[in-house]
C-alpha cells in the first residue's frame, strides 16, 4: 500500500491556504514553494543571496524530516523576483546542487510579496543520492 507523509511547519500560511511544507509519496519528495523567511525568528533578510541561504535551510530541513536530502533533489524551480539578481542567485544555488545536478527551471514572476526575493520548490526521490547515475552530453 502507498504511504503518503505530510509534513508542516506550523506556518500561518500553510494553514490559510490548507498545505502542507512537504508531501512524500513513498520515495517521492515534493517540497512546496519555499521563501527565505526564518522559521524561527520569522525575519526576511533583504538581501537576496541571504534569502536564498535561508531558503536551502529550510528546505534541507523539510528533507531531513523525510529521511532525505539535497543529494535526492532531481527537479528545482526557482523563483526570482528581480531579474537584476539572477546571475548571482543562480551562481549561488549552483554551490548547493554542485554534483546534484536536477533539472532546473528558473523564472523571473512577481512573488507573493515584494519582500520575498527568491523562493525555490524542489522535488526529490529518496534514494537518488546512492543510486547509479549516468551523465549523457548532447549538442543542442
Amino acid at each position: 500500500m502507498t504511504k503518503i507523509v505530510k509534513v508542516k511547519t506550523g506556518s500561518k500560511f500553510e494553514e490559510i491556504a490548507s498545505y502542507s511544507r512537504v508531501v512524500a509519496v513513498d520515495n517521492w519528495i515534493y517540497v512546496s514553494n519555499t521563501a527565505g523567511r526564518n522559521p524561527e525568528t520569522k525575519e526576511i533578510p533583504e538581501d537576496a543571496i541571504e534569502q536564498t541561504e535561508q531558503v536551502f535551510q529550510n528546505i534541507e530541513r523539510a528533507l531531513a524530516a523525510v529521511g532525505s536530502s539535497l543529494k535526492d533533489v532531481v527537479v528545482s524551480r526557482v523563483f526570482i523576483q528581480d531579474p537584476a539578481d539572477t546571475e548571482k542567485v543562480m551562481a549561488f544555488i549552483g554551490t548547493k546542487f554542485r554534483g546534484v545536478d536536477p533539472t532546473t527551471t528558473v523564472t523571473c514572476p512577481p512573488l507573493g510579496s515584494t519582500v520575498y526575493k527568491v523562493e525555490l520548490e524542489v522535488t526529490a526521490y529518496r534514494g537518488a543520492a546512492e543510486a547509479d547515475v549516468e551523465t549523457i552530453t548532447v549538442a543542442m
